[in-house]
């Protein structure tokens, strides 16, 4: 860079870009502490709670709402299907396509779980009113919908062999 250009950080995008991810980072490392006493860890309640709210969704669809791949699926699932927690089920009409629910258990640790975390955030955002939370979360929704939407296209490309440094 040379003198007549702005670095980085003094751009307001920049910054807010910045803040967002220290602030999701951060949030990480809280929550990870406080699932501590649990034995679980974000990723776990990630899926915990997404096996709450759609009992029976499928390995595949559970990896896509969590943005990860298989991989990080076929790591985590058999830890917790061996701890009790959830079960992995042959779909009745599709016997490929494994349906994932909670045990018992497995139902009774979420519930724990959301209320740490749903203290925790209450704690973190107390002070900002719920107006401004909701524009917050707008406008992460809109910037979600657009990096999807670059990342499908990335996609897109990488099928067709377009996209550089794509196998």
């Amino acid at each position: 860079m040379n003198k007549n250009q702005a670095f980085p950080w003094d751009h307001p995008r920049f910054r807010s870009w910045i803040s967002v991810a220290r602030a999701c980072q951060l949030m990480q490392q809280t929550l990870t502490r406080a699932l501590a006493p649990l034995d679980i860890k974000p990723p776990h309640l990630d899926i915990l709670i997404n096996l709450y709210r759609f009992e029976g969704i499928s390995q595949q669809e559970l990896a896509r709402k969590l943005l990860v791949g298989r991989s990080n699926m076929s790591m985590l699932l058999p830890q917790m299907e061996k701890r009790g927690l959830l079960e992995r089920n042959a779909d009745q009409r599709d016997k490929r396509v494994l349906r994932l629910s909670l045990t018992a258990d497995g139902r009774t640790l979420t519930e724990k779980a959301m209320a740490i975390q749903t203290e925790l955030i209450e704690q973190m955002l107390s002070a900002t009113p719920i107006e401004e939370c909701t524009r917050m979360a707008e406008t992460m929704e809109r910037l979600i919908q657009r990096m999807m939407a670059v990342d499908a296209g990335h996609e897109d490309a990488s099928d067709v062999g377009l996209s550089a440094g794509h196998g």
